[in-house]
């Protein structure tokens, strides 16, 4: 690849790669340990992300449980934990640390699918000024003689580049909202739909048409 344009893909990798990031962190119904990532505690004056000071296992669908290496950190864990946004209370009995996850509220959904939607968005316009940006700096190679057939192709390959970004965005935000579906065919097997009919789902059901009904349906 045109080393001109391989660092502009470059970008828009890391950029992508943030948003899948981000989305992990985000609670849904189900226990994820990922939601810890961004947590540090003061281990021995430095701020080290909790996974390397303990344990951290799924013993079941919606807890998490966090055993410390060393007893005297579990203070510290609970603090970062009761300290963070993650909206969940530990449960500390002396040696570990238990997280329960309640089940999604309807309207804990809509907000999670609002936040999701978000993110995506917000990747979408750094991938487009990325293209911006490559697109104004070839410009600019016309001044070094380069030819206009040349710099057409330049914004070609970009433009070719930034559609396969987005898609990937896109891609990314479809299997986030997928949680809502399983959370969905476990509690109730069924969905109403935005007219108000009743809908079965499929276990596993995880095609477009009903992602984006997800956003909008009520709990049957």
């Amino acid at each position: 690849m045109d080393e001109r344009i391989q660092v502009y893909e470059t970008k828009m990798g890391k950029t992508l790669n943030a948003l899948e990031s981000e989305l992990t962190t985000i609670r849904a119904g189900r226990a994820n340990p990922h939601i810890l990532d961004k947590l540090t505690v003061d281990y021995y004056g430095a701020p080290t992300p909790i996974q390397q000071v303990a344990n951290i296992s799924v013993p079941e669908a919606r807890m998490i449980q966090i055993q410390p290496w060393e007893s005297s950190m579990i203070k510290a864990i609970e603090k970062a934990i009761l300290c963070s946004d993650l909206g969940l209370n530990p449960n500390n009995d002396g040696k570990m640390i238990r997280l329960v996850f309640p089940e999604l509220t309807e309207e804990r959904r809509k907000e999670l699918v609002k936040d999701v939607k978000k993110k995506g968005e917000g990747a979408k316009v750094a991938v487009r000024n990325i293209r911006r940006d490559a697109n104004d700096a070839f410009k600019k190679l016309a001044k070094q003689d380069v030819s206009e057939d040349e710099i057409k192709e330049l914004e070609d390959q970009i433009q070719k580049l930034t559609d396969k970004y987005i898609k990937e965005v896109d891609k990314a935000i479809e299997n986030k909202f997928s949680f809502c579906m399983e959370e969905i065919y476990e509690r109730t097997k069924s969905y109403r739909d935005h007219s108000g009919r009743k809908r079965t789902l499929g276990k596993g059901t995880r095609n477009a048409e009903n992602l984006r009904t997800c956003k909008g349906m009520r709990q049957s």
